[in-house]
């Protein structure tokens, strides 16, 4: 925001913040002085605390207005000290300003009626909104004890500003749980946009089926959520791009449990939490977590479950290939009965016949960080470079896109000899040097490290590769090393995995 209208928006609240108290609980010195700076701007009294006893010291002794606190603090922590502040006040303005976005500790928050929960860093313009929001609702509860007393006319007016404020923290708080779901959907490039495309698709869906426009939002507004539990998912499993061992599936299937606690204590999620609950549950009882079956299963989530699947089967992963949207039906069909309640698929087939489905929507990495995100499971740990499972996907897919990649094999030949003379912490050392030399002097190609010491070099046009110049480098020629050179053009060669290039080992066994 702009430095002038910070100003004047911290001259407009100063105004409306006269005789107010506030509490500021923050055990870092530093940034507990900067605050209170600013707060003082705002506020004539304003009183500290370094911590969570000291702060609850000081309440029971006193009258404030609002308490602003932080989170992880010694002594006692800040949901203690909420929790402490309930028991002598269900009204009291909290408003928490932590760099804690644990998903469990927000829930709390929540249910104990916090006004506001804000991130570190801290954002003035955002602490000036929600103080704005308090200051406005203790105003305005200040001034309906004022005039209780007067005309009926009057009374109803405040009562109305004290109702949309209270909407407004009722927003807040959609906006809090909202921002955690991209937050989760943010952390893989396969999840992004998964939780709106699958409202969208369940809301479709209902209103074909006649659901009532209440009814289809509702189902919409569960869809946006319906994945929130996957907070708790380790990004190890949440983010691996291969198929999930049967371990890991146990894990992740702990997502749907996880958003029903989470949401299921606050009154307004209350109404579609059974269908969270129950969106992966089978019709045949064969789902998850409490193998309900039939009738047993939410309508809605019965709804949801082939909308979810739906997207699931035309959204590509980098272990298998995406499905047409018609291929995605056929399948919806043979297991309607059995996953899925025929009455809903006889419907939703004909809704998901008309999706659009966008086809740049895969796992596949599309900027640097998402490339790096890949190297816990698709770089080869010693030298950096993309290994022989990611080469895999790339065969694969260059297969099915009948695409001509021109690839080129390199392998270092003696390295048996230089390991046994030098030691295998040595022969490490030289490989992650002539990795390095293949990337400084094969920028444009994919470069992949597929056996030990052998290398593949993919790129989308030819090129040729001289292996004399690449065997007078000092790295090879001072260690009685050389390189043995091999090319082949896709798709014209037999190779579907990196295991096939083993035949080419031999230059018997290859076009070259």
């Amino acid at each position: 925001m702009d430095i002038e209208l910070l100003k004047k928006k911290v001259e407009s609240l100063k105004v409306k913040t006269k005789e107010f108290t506030i509490l500021y609980v923050e055990d870092e010195i530093g940034l507990r002085e900067k605050a209170t700076l600013f707060l003082s701007k705002i506020f004539d009294h304003i009183e500290t605390a370094a911590n969570g006893v000291e702060a609850l010291d000081k309440y029971l002794h006193n009258a404030y207005d609002i308490v602003l606190t932080d989170m992880l603090m010694p002594k006692m922590n800040g949901l203690e000290l909420i929790k402490n502040i309930r028991l002598h006040s269900e009204k009291q303005e909290i408003i928490v300003l932590s760099a804690d976005t644990d998903s469990e500790i927000l829930s709390q928050c929540i249910q104990l009626g916090v006004t506001g929960y804000l991130i570190k860093p801290i954002d003035f313009n955002q602490v000036l909104t929600v103080l704005e929001l308090s200051i406005d609702k203790l105003n305005a509860f200040r001034e309906n004890e004022m005039y209780k007393s007067q005309l009926e006319t009057m009374v109803n007016e405040r009562t109305e500003k004290v109702r949309l404020l209270q909407d407004q923290q009722v927003s807040n708080y959609d906006h809090v749980i909202r921002s955690l779901v991209k937050m989760i959907e943010g952390r893989d490039t396969y999840t992004g946009g998964h939780s709106e495309r699958v409202a969208l698709y369940s809301q479709k869906i209902a209103e074909a089926m006649g659901c009532t426009q209440e009814e289809s939002e509702l189902i919409y507004q569960a869809g946006i959520l319906h994945d929130i539990g996957k907070i708790i998912t380790p990004d190890a499993i949440l983010l691996k791009p291969g198929k999930l061992t049967n371990n890991e599936y146990s894990l992740i299937k702990n997502h749907v449990t996880a958003g029903y606690e989470i949401l299921s204590e606050v009154p307004m999620y209350s109404k579609f939490v059974d269908i969270i609950y129950a969106h992966h549950e089978h019709y045949d009882g064969s789902g998850y977590p409490r193998f309900l079956k039939g009738e047993e299963i939410p309508m809605p989530a019965r709804i949801m479950a082939v909308a979810d699947a739906f997207d699931a089967m035309t959204t590509g992963r980098i272990y298998k290939s995406k499905k047409t949207g018609s291929e995605a039906i056929a399948e919806l069909r043979e297991l309607s009965g059995i996953w899925y309640d025929p009455k809903v698929i006889e419907i939703a087939l004909d809704v998901l016949t008309l999706i659009d489905v966008d086809e740049n929507v895969n796992q596949e990495p599309h900027s640097y960080i998402e490339d790096e995100r890949f190297a816990y499971f698709y770089k080869d740990p010693l030298t950096h470079l993309y290994n022989h499972d990611y080469l895999d996907f790339i065969l694969r897919k260059s297969k099915e896109k009948n695409e001509n990649i021109c690839l080129h094999l390199i392998n270092i030949k003696n390295f048996t000899s230089y390991n046994q003379q030098y030691g295998w912490s040595e022969g490490d050392i030289l490989l992650s040097q002539f990795s390095s030399y293949l990337e400084s002097e094969f920028s444009d190609f994919q470069i992949f490290r597929i056996f030990g010491d052998d290398f593949a070099l993919l790129k989308a046009s030819h090129q040729e590769i001289d292996i004399t110049h690449i065997n007078t480098i000092p790295l090879l020629r001072q260690n009685n090393l050389y390189c043995e050179h091999k090319h082949l053009d896709l798709p014209n060669e037999t190779i579907n995995t990196y295991k096939d290039l083993q035949k080419c080992s031999l230059p018997e066994n290859c076009n070259v």
